[in-house]
């Protein structure tokens, strides 16, 4: 059966029909639920869950204007409930590292296992305070280049080798174009606000981290920092995927579906 998109609870989602575990996947700051899509065929029989994050797609906003990952965690709990999934196996890609390793913090009988893919870390920025120049040139090359013109300019970071890999960047940006704002402006502002390595510290389900070896927007080091904070009895494997860059999901999707199978084996 063919994926299909929903909206329930104020988040939209996009499934994967499968009568096998559950993954729940959580996207980028510059992506979407579609690009799950080739995980998904690299795990047949899995029910995977791919969820607009707040402010993004169809998804409501969340109500405050800086928005830490604790609250994202929140509004991904309304959706698990509405949906009624107890319990599930669950992803996140770069900004959704953050919201994952909060989400397993603070639910974690929710949670058979965490895998943790191109792990953004954070700035550790005091909400409210002044956003540093970096995020928020982001925000600014938004507005003004438009989602378009800022998506092509970006998306090409996220591929290893992407003059050899068009088709890969292509689909990247397609998927970034679609941002819009106030919910990039909100992701933002929580990337800015983050720390992983102190919330992977919280963490009490099994966790993997999995990275591509090419990664330059969050490089290896960052995922490997997320794997130390992690206490030991949980920590699972750390895996390196060569020849792959940002967007592992996209450029290595059989390696991150491996990983999250193996992982499971872990889960109790």
């Amino acid at each position: 059966m063919s994926a299909q998109d929903h909206i329930t609870a104020g988040i939209g989602w996009r499934e994967h029909p499968g009568d096998g575990p559950v993954l729940v996947a959580l996207h980028g700051i510059g992506s979407e639920a579609r690009a799950f899509d080739a995980v998904a065929a690299h795990l047949p029989g899995w029910r995977v869950i791919a969820w607009e994050a707040p402010g993004y797609g169809p998804s409501t906003p969340l109500p405050m204007d800086w928005p830490v990952a604790a609250d994202y965690a929140t509004a991904l709990r309304g959706l698990l409930k509405a949906l009624d999934l107890p319990r599930v196996h669950l992803m996140g890609h770069s900004l959704g590292t953050l919201i994952g390793a909060a989400f397993a913090g603070r639910y974690p009988d929710c949670l058979h296992s965490l895998t943790l893919a191109s792990c953004a870390q954070g700035g550790g920025v005091h909400p409210g305070a002044d956003l540093p120049s970096g995020p928020a040139a982001r925000i600014d090359d938004l507005t003004r280049l438009g989602p378009t013109v800022f998506a092509s300019t970006r998306a090409p970071r996220l591929i290893f080798e992407p003059a050899q890999n068009a088709d890969l960047v292509a689909a990247v940006a397609s998927g970034m174009a679609k941002v819009q704002m106030p919910g990039y402006g909100q992701a933002v502002r929580m990337l800015a606000a983050g720390d992983l390595a102190a919330d992977c510290a919280a963490v009490a389900v099994p966790t993997a981290v999995i990275v591509g070896a090419e990664d330059i927007v969050t490089p290896p080091a960052q995922s490997r920092r997320a794997h130390d904070s992690l206490p030991e009895p949980i920590r699972g494997a750390l895996t390196l995927v060569p020849a792959t860059g940002h967007a592992l999901h996209q450029q290595a999707p059989a390696a991150l579906a491996a990983a999250i199978r193996t992982h499971q084996g872990v889960s109790p």
